[in-house]
């Protein structure tokens, strides 16, 4: 991880002083931008590793530059954190629908942010590795190429949501409960938000609609990916 270069998008100097602070002390590369248009721009030049992205932002917001990240065709893999002044769980799964990896509430640990930067990013390195792709039914789930076909057809998924995938399809025909699906993908206590996981659940059914491989809900333990007949 040492040397990959962490965008941090905060209109608050002392935000991104903080933040710079702890990961370059990591080894982390740091550039920085004020406003959402900047951050885009820096993107579309040279997309980083990583986007630290504040929701409150001059001009485009947060929400709208991860809209723009996911939906364009520069970077739109990019692992985002968000960084929210509030603690609010409508703004956190409003991020999540758009696409956000994690979030961070301010006042936040720098020390607890570079923690969830190196988990994303060793999440994000693990898929690319070279694995032997995984088969659950008529669902593929291929780690090194980063893709998953239902049928034979590519199915489009978010990182995260594709890591979640993994996951379930690493213990095929295994109950795993939400906490242990948070640990594994998120890889850090995502303390007790295991809405989390039900919001990226119910995208990949509906990502993965028409394949006889199926999310099952095990009520009161958690989820668990069974082949179709």
């Amino acid at each position: 991880m040492a040397g990959e270069t962490i965008l941090v998008v905060d209109d608050e100097a002392n935000i991104v002083d903080l933040a710079a602070l702890y990961l370059e002390q990591e080894g982390f590369r740091v550039q920085s931008a004020r406003d959402g248009a900047r951050a885009l721009e820096m993107i579309a030049r040279q997309p980083p590793a990583l986007l630290v992205l504040d929701l409150m932002l001059p001009g485009a917001d947060g929400w709208e530059v991860c809209r723009r990240v996911r939906s364009g065709k520069v970077a739109p893999d990019l692992p985002i954190i968000m960084l929210t002044a509030r603690d609010d769980d409508v703004d956190k799964i409003v991020g999540l629908e758009l696409g956000a990896d994690d979030y961070v509430t301010k006042p936040f640990n720098p020390r607890e942010l570079v923690a969830r930067v190196k988990a994303i990013l060793r999440r994000t390195r693990r898929a690319t590795l070279s694995q032997a792709p995984v088969h659950v039914g008529d669902v593929t789930v291929d780690p090194a190429r980063h893709e998953v076909t239902v049928g034979g057809r590519p199915v489009d998924l978010r990182p995260k949501e594709f890591d979640l995938l993994l996951a379930l399809a690493e213990h095929r025909g295994i109950v795993l409960s939400r906490e242990q699906l948070l640990d594994q993908v998120w890889g850090y206590d995502f303390y007790g938000e295991t809405r989390t996981v039900d919001v990226h659940i119910a995208h990949l059914r509906k990502r993965l609609a028409g394949a006889s491989t199926g999310l099952e809900t095990v009520v009161g333990v958690g989820y668990t990916l069974v082949a179709g007949g």
